[in-house]
């Protein structure tokens, strides 16, 4: 996890006047997890944060890259951001999350390049939250459980859900890896 997103948790959480016990609450974990997450002893999972960043009026993308202003976003190879690795699930996996617009301000889109890492996407772990996704594989290929359905997508193939719907993002196994271009938006 970016040594920056326990610290601007802990900020965010008393800014809006939170007590640890009510926005812990409000994500739905015991106040214990949210205390190692103010810490930086755990890394908690892009549902939880979404969980988070909804209850104290705040986007994703202001947990995950923190920077804001008016000018349009641009980025390139060259210009990624520090990747912020966080769990696919509350257990296990990871994605390791690039934000692509952390300068643009007052964004209804998070724009990420992600890199999927193989989960087993056990359906007590599926994540779910307000809003919708776009998914489009850039390299190698990707499983989406989204309910009871399963899809396989390979280079070039794109998915659009609504992320209400439990849902886990994995490779097909173990050994591989694959490059996605993800866009969520949340509602806040």
């Amino acid at each position: 996890m970016s040594e920056n997103i326990p610290s601007k948790i802990k900020q965010l959480r008393e800014a809006a006047g939170l007590s640890l016990e009510e926005l812990a609450q409000a994500a739905g974990i015991e106040v214990r997890l949210l205390e190692q997450i103010e810490r930086g002893e755990v890394s908690p999972s892009i549902s939880i944060l979404i969980k988070l960043a909804r209850r104290m009026g705040v986007r994703l993308g202001t947990i995950l890259d923190g920077i804001e202003g008016c000018a349009p976003a641009v980025t390139g190879r060259n210009r990624l951001q520090p990747t912020v690795s966080a769990p696919a699930t509350d257990d296990q996996g990871h994605l390791n999350f690039h934000s692509l617009a952390p300068q643009k301000s007052d964004r209804n889109m998070e724009p990420f390049l992600i890199n999927v890492e193989y989960t087993g996407c056990e359906k007590e772990n599926f994540s779910t939250h307000e809003g919708e996704e776009f998914i489009y594989v850039l390299e190698g290929n990707i499983v989406i459980y989204y309910g009871n359905e399963k899809y396989t997508l390979g280079a070039g193939e794109s998915i659009y859900y609504d992320s209400i719907v439990p849902h886990c993002i994995t490779t097909p196994d173990l050994n591989t890896q694959a490059k996605v271009l993800a866009v969520t938006y949340t509602p806040y």
